[in-house]
């Protein structure tokens, strides 16, 4: 490979032969990186050069029969040799790009919104194409599209498929964010986009476009300011004052992002946010604490607005969505808030232009609706809202992407009353990496989520809890130990433990709060004090359950031992108080089902009321 980069670097583009081209192609090299070693100004260059040279590639399918029989899969790989062996056909054909490889940030709910759009587009008649690279998906299932062409999501393998296929279309907003990056290029190619077009796309991302859309509507949004440079940064703290919620631009899964509760954090943020993405803006937004967040699904048909779902965070906002549990319908929302988040919607989706399906965050603080943010593309809440509504969102807007409005989908009332709670809730790693901070924030770091369904929000909670871990602790001994901040908040949530009957213990500040109010507590040393201490209850198996809430920075970091020997040693745990709350009340329903005054029987989804489309 360093031989194939001498062949062409430091050479301009034009002194570079066909036989040198085509050869380091071959090896490999991108057209990105040979715009970088001939010093060329953009791919796109590199590109025209080599179909004006005649170097592009052709597609062999894959054999997935290994010679033993005749194989008819139409399952592409792209290669730099002399024929092609795609079969072509006359019916209209439809592009999906896909979410790419599962990581953080990114994973199965993408490509759950891409089988269902191949499944939906293949009923209206078009010949699906589908663009992915992950072999641990449904979407690279050989039979889930008529073709499959398993390369990389970049605009130079993108477009050596377009130029093969030609399709009529090509859909970006169901894979997430990695193809939603390509959409401009795609455009300025000659592509046709599919359904939401760039535009809106950009005036969704774009935070200094879309702040004014929201003046214009009249909706409140944290105040915000963007920064390329520590000075900058600091200007915009002055301004619109800590904590901020900072984050570089155009990033996956929350990467990068933090919340600074203060000027020297801020700027050991500045200093090393260059090595995340130096080409792009970092965005500071005022930190809303003690909000709701609240999320929400939709469609849009250019002129209707179908609300999906609604989902209230159980964690309070500043935890990454894709870690934070939430419920549907909202438990704890008032009728008049809820009635202003699907206004807001409604508004959005019309405004930003959105055609297909899109994202909605909000913050509720006290009484106001913020709105944090609009995604004009498929959530990773799309396959959760869909099974626990019946609705099959990813179809619809397949359909609406193609032409159909939402009136011809023959959709249940979007405000109808559903009979049952549904709850989705994070799957953490933490176990499998010994030594990382289990406390969650506005970086994503779930691997996967699971469902709970129940008559009430409790049950639902609790089944979603068992999921993940086979059992609740329904007696024993609970650690409580909470930031000041949240010493008064806590009170409610030692009295139901107590009234639970778990015997409680706490370092010494959560338990003067906790006597002050006539609660039962024991006193223990905190984990670097002298032995015995928490450290070593924790590791006698003496704890149960452990609830645990930092604050800041600063206390962020205390408590780093005390929440990875929990993870070591097995035991169940909460870092926020939302959290705890939800998981005492799930504690008393298993509490109530062993003793058999309640039960926690299986809702299959098969039994609750589905719409086909």
């Amino acid at each position: 490979m360093v031989d194939a980069e001498k062949l062409v670097e430091g050479r301009r583009l034009d002194q570079i032969s066909a036989m040198d081209l085509r050869q380091v192609k071959r090896m490999g090299l991108s057209d990105v990186q040979i715009a970088f070693l001939t010093g060329t100004e953009d791919e796109k260059l590199v590109r025209a050069k080599r179909k004006e040279l005649d170097v592009v590639p052709v597609f062999k399918a894959v054999d997935t029969c290994a010679g033993e029989f005749a194989s008819d899969s139409n399952y592409y790989y792209k290669t730099y040799e002399s024929t092609s062996e795609v079969r072509h056909t006359d019916k209209p054909k439809a592009m999906i790009l896909g979410a790419g490889p599962n990581r953080i940030g990114q994973g199965i709910e993408f490509d759950y919104c891409c089988v269902h759009a191949s499944y939906a587009l293949a009923e209206q008649g078009y010949e699906t194409i589908m663009v992915n690279c992950n072999p641990e998906t449904v979407s690279t299932d050989y039979d889930t599209s008529d073709r499959l062409y398993f390369e990389p999501l970049t605009y130079e393998d993108v477009m050596d498929i377009v130029d093969v296929e030609a399709p009529e279309a090509v859909l970006v907003t169901l894979g997430g964010q990695t193809p939603l990056k390509l959409a401009w290029s795609l455009e300025e190619a000659g592509v046709n986009i599919m359904g939401t077009k760039p535009e809106a796309i950009d005036l969704a991302e774009d935070r200094e476009r879309f702040a004014g859309l929201l003046d214009e509507l009249g909706i409140d949004y944290p105040q915000s300011g963007t920064a390329t440079s520590l000075e900058e940064a600091l200007e915009v703290a002055d301004r619109i004052g800590f904590p901020l919620l900072v984050r570089p631009s155009y990033v996956l899964g929350g990467r990068g992002m933090v919340i600074a509760y203060n000027s020297q954090y801020l700027e050991q943020y500045m200093l090393e946010a260059t090595r995340v993405t130096p080409d792009h803006p970092v965005y500071l937004d005022h930190f809303l604490e003690s909000a709701i967040e609240v999320d929400v699904d939709a469609l849009c048909d250019g002129e209707e607005v179908y609300i999906g779902g609604l989902l209230e965070h159980i964690e309070e906002a500043g935890i990454h969505s894709g870690d934070s549990s939430c419920c549907t319908p909202p438990f704890s929302l008032s009728d008049p808030i809820i009635a202003t988040i699907r206004e807001y919607t409604k508004k959005l989706a019309l405004a930003v232009g959105v055609k297909g399906v899109l994202n909605v965050q909000f913050a509720v603080k006290d009484t106001t609706v913020y709105v944090i943010e609009v995604n004009p593309r498929a959530s990773r809440t799309v396959p959760f809202t869909a099974k626990a509504t019946g609705v099959p969102l990813a179809k619809c807007a397949a359909r609406i992407m193609s032409g159909q409005s939402i009136a011809s989908l023959n959709l249940p009332p979007d405000d109808r009353e559903i009979d049952h709670y549904s709850v989705k809730e994070a799957v953490m790693p933490f176990g499998r990496f010994p030594g990382a901070d289990i406390v969650l924030g506005p970086e994503m770091k779930s691997t996967g989520e699971v469902m709970g369904i129940g008559r009430s929000y409790p049950i639902a909670y609790a089944k979603a809890a068992l999921s993940i871990d086979y059992s609740l602790p329904t007696g024993g001994t609970v650690f409580i130990s909470v930031c000041d901040r949240d010493k008064r908040q806590v009170l409610n949530l030692a009295n139901q433990m107590h009234h639970l009957g778990f015997k409680i213990v706490s370092t010494t500040g959560t338990a003067k709060a906790i006597e002050a109010v006539g609660i039962p507590v024991e006193h223990v040393r905190k984990i670097h004090e002298q032995r015995p201490n928490i450290g070593d209850d924790i590791a006698n198996g003496k704890i149960d359950l452990m609830i645990n809430t930092p604050f800041g920075q600063e206390t962020r970091s205390d408590g780093f031992h005390l929440r990875t020997a929990a993870v070591r040693h097995g035991i169940c745990y909460a870092t926020t108080l939302a959290g705890a709350t939800a998981l005492s009340r799930a504690i008393e329903v298993a509490q109530s089902a062993k003793e058999g005054k309640s039960t926690l029987e299986p809702i299959a989804l098969q039994d609750l009321e589905q719409w086909n489309v």
